[in-house]
């Protein structure tokens, strides 16, 4: 195990405003940090979509450049009703590979990446507080519940670290997942072992069981207190991508390669799960899932290959999970998904990130905002609530990370809806300059997630 000493991450501010070209190591030099402090800092608008198109989001041409920076100051929304406001905060980049996950307790932000190391970061400050080094692979996948953090690693067995909030930052591993059975000593793998690198993982707070989804298409539920494997099903036709669970009634939902969506549920006084619903929409691949709770309503999001983002609303007497319709905006593939109240995030191969409100009293999602910044595809994203006023202004703080191997924390407020004049919006989407300037504010892309892509390996 590897510790770090302290850095703060507001050092590592926008290092791409000194090049458009790909993001270099940044330098920790005094005279880089008085430059920093002098440029303007890059504050971005959007106002409500339009609920007619909420898939684009045209603009007005951008600003002249500002002095001492390459990058044009925000596009400046042409709605008098400004919805969301955001920034980036602080921009880290690295040479230790690709972030694969991101998660948050209520002290830290985790960051895992394909150099097998996580580095732990202080919330709400993002000091770096200390690194846990590991000699098993790459992490794909980690949770924090509570003061237990949960990694996947390359060895494809899971791993338990007691991470409470203390001064000096020491994790301690509490067990491995499976554990070493005394007549196992000579053995490859163990019978309850994942036979394919682990993608996703879920916690049941109720039940005190983890969840965790696999590329060999199962997916196991482990008891923790018993630190033991206690049902193990076959899932998908496909790799298993994503896991959701419904912490009121412990429902399990998985997607898949396979482009379908399921729902498990365990049998009452057992452990074992079975197949409810089957949820099917879409043909290509499905990426992701997010959960979305109210006292009104129970939402789910999948996020899929071809860029739509499908929602399902439960129903309250049955039960079931009737298709609502899709959120269509990202131009490739969605990544990951984040629910928020009435808030969704999505992260998408197109390099941006989507902010998304649904109305209150029905199911109908406008999108607020188009977040750019990433030059590839956002591969993970976190959100935690930093501030609600009385009338109802919220302030979050959004992680993200890229194929670009970018790590990017972003402050977003957003402001109560207002009604849109829906005839001037209608003409102003069918100005024919606007459609021009949003095609040529596309981010430019990395040449190194390009290339990973024509291989066919830049998700893996």
């Amino acid at each position: 195990m590897e510790f770090h000493g302290e850095r703060n991450l507001w050092s590592f501010m926008d290092e791409e405003r000194k090049s458009i070209k790909l993001p270099r190591r940044l330098s920790f030099g005094d005279g880089d940090q008085q430059q920093s402090s002098s440029e303007p800092e890059n504050i971005r608008s959007a106002s409500a979509a339009r609920p007619d198109i909420a898939a684009s989001e045209p603009t007005i041409p951008p600003r002249p450049m500002s002095p001492g920076t390459p990058w044009t100051l925000s596009p400046v929304r042409t709605s008098p009703s400004q919805s969301l406001l955001y920034h980036c905060i602080a921009s880290l980049h690295r040479h230790e590979g690709n972030i694969f996950s991101i998660t948050l307790s209520r002290d830290f932000i985790f960051t895992s990446s394909e150099s097998s190391r996580i580095h732990v970061w202080k919330q709400p400050d993002c000091t770096e507080i200390g690194c846990i080094k590991a000699t098993s692979g790459q992490i794909r996948a980690i949770l924090a519940a509570g003061k237990i953090l949960f990694t996947a690693h390359g060895d494809c067995k899971i791993r338990i670290w007691n991470a409470s909030n203390a001064e000096n930052f020491r994790p301690k591993k509490i067990t491995t997942l499976p554990q070493r059975g005394r007549f196992s000593l000579f053995s490859k793998k163990s019978s309850q072992q994942h036979n394919d690198r682990i993608s996703c993982l879920a916690y049941n707070k109720e039940d005190k069981l983890l969840y965790t989804g696999s590329w060999d298409k199962t997916v196991k539920a482990w008891k923790i207190n018993e630190r033991r494997c206690v049902d193990s099903f076959v899932a998908h036709e496909g790799h298993v991508n994503g896991i959701a669970i419904n912490q009121e009634d412990g429902c399990v939902f998985t997607c898949s390669s396979d482009g379908s969506v399921k729902i498990w549920r365990r049998v009452f006084g057992e452990s074992s799960h079975i197949l409810t619903m089957t949820l099917k929409f879409q043909l290509s691949p499905v990426n992701a899932l997010a959960l979305s709770l109210s006292s009104t309503t129970t939402l789910l999001y999948s996020g899929s290959s071809d860029g739509l983002i499908n929602f399902w609303e439960k129903e309250k007497m049955s039960g079931r999970y009737n298709h609502g319709g899709f959120l269509q905006g990202h131009h490739f593939a969605v990544l990951c998904l984040v629910a928020l109240g009435d808030l969704v995030f999505s992260g998408s191969e197109d390099s941006t990130i989507r902010v998304w409100r649904r109305e209150e009293g029905n199911c109908f999602h406008s999108c607020l905002s188009v977040i750019e910044g990433h030059h590839g595809p956002v591969r993970c994203l976190a959100v935690a609530l930093e501030t609600e006023n009385l009338v109802r202004v919220k302030g979050l703080l959004v992680y993200s990370a890229s194929l670009d191997q970018t790590f990017k924390v972003w402050r977003v407020k957003v402001f109560p809806a207002e009604k849109v004049n829906l005839v001037d919006e209608t003409a102003a989407a069918k100005d024919p300059q606007r459609e021009i300037v949003e095609c040529e504010t596309s981010p430019v892309l990395s040449p190194s997630w390009v290339e990973k892509k024509l291989q066919g390996n830049y998700f893996q």
